[in-house]
């Protein structure tokens, strides 16, 4: 999936992610139920950011495949390769 998250969507996960560990260290929270509540709430918090920016994740095209980029890159260089006079300057 993370291959295909936008990266907005990815840092809004991580950003919920980070204020749960710190939370949960602060406020000693022992208990996997303390942890997840606080969890849903943090990423709710987050979600509910974005709407307010303009931003509905669900909504958001999907980011290009890693692999096909590459795929791509490694295409492009080896015409390049194939073909050096292309980059000599006239």
């Amino acid at each position: 999936m993370a291959d295909f998250a936008p990266t907005i969507i990815l840092k809004a996960k991580d950003f919920a992610t980070e204020i749960t560990i710190h939370n949960a260290r602060k406020q000693e929270m022992n208990t996997e139920p303390q942890i997840s509540s606080e969890h849903v709430t943090n990423n709710q918090a987050v979600r509910n950011t974005l709407l307010n920016r303009g931003i509905r994740p669900e909504n958001l095209l999907p980011a290009e495949d890693v692999k096909k980029v590459e795929r791509r890159l490694t295409s492009e260089e080896k015409k390049t390769l194939m073909n050096p006079d292309s980059l000599e300057n006239p």
